[in-house]
């Protein structure tokens, strides 16, 4: 039974991709800082807050060693220049990037050859006004899946973001994003959180073996524009 290692279980993309990855037959282990309750046998909860990348690096310590590591743990603030703070930039930073780097660096060395390494970006990380913070997290990642995909593709093991767009989630509301609502893509909806989960599935299967160090992006053609 592969076992993966889920962030953002509790809502959203990540409590998405856990039920998929649970029908499936995988194994679980989520965490978030809430307690997730599931009546799924296969399925952990490990309480833990990403943005202490001490208390993080102290948890995976205690958890085995995953087939596949998604992080889907995330949040949204938008501001514009002139409003832009240093604490909520810090508080992107650790959520987004750090969290992902003390991740990978934690398991990668422990993944076997066909391990997969997926990261939840945004279509946004070219750049959209009022989400300059946001962004730069966002692009950050990229970056690095790009670096952690160059050097682990000798292993047989890839690295790749998944970029949605406006996605139907508890995010959406958060009030940090007040300034900068979300844009309807053309096809008329937001995206949800399930189709997101069906594309990180496949980027975990064996089909996808041959994809690395990409950003696919999701967006309900909001990119055409």
């Amino acid at each position: 039974m592969p076992h993966a290692v889920v962030t953002g279980a509790s809502s959203g993309i990540g409590e998405a991709i856990v039920s998929r990855l649970l029908e499936q037959g995988w194994r679980v282990t989520g965490l978030s800082r809430s307690k997730v309750v599931r009546d799924a046998p296969a399925f952990e909860s490990v309480c833990v807050d990403l943005s202490d990348s001490v208390a993080l690096a102290d948890t995976l310590t205690t958890l085995p060693g995953p087939d596949e590591v998604i992080h889907a743990e995330g949040m949204m603030a938008a501001a514009p220049l002139g409003k832009l703070t240093a604490d909520v930039s810090q508080q992107l930073w650790q959520l987004h990037v750090l969290a992902a780097e003390t991740l990978v660096n934690h398991f990668a060395p422990q993944m076997s050859h066909g391990g997969r390494i997926v990261i939840i970006g945004s279509r946004t990380s070219r750049g959209a006004a009022g989400r300059s913070q946001y962004v730069a997290t966002k692009a950050a990642l990229v970056g690095m899946v790009r670096s952690w995909a160059a050097e682990l593709a000798p292993r047989g093991i890839t690295a790749n973001v998944v970029a949605p767009g406006a996605t139907q989630t508890p995010m959406l509301n958060a009030p940090g994003r007040s300034s900068s609502p979300p844009n309807m893509p053309p096809i008329g909806r937001l995206i949800e959180p399930r189709e997101v989960a069906a594309l990180v599935g496949f980027v975990l299967s064996a089909d996808a073996a041959a994809i690395t160090g990409q950003e696919l992006v999701m967006c309900g053609g909001a990119s055409l524009k």
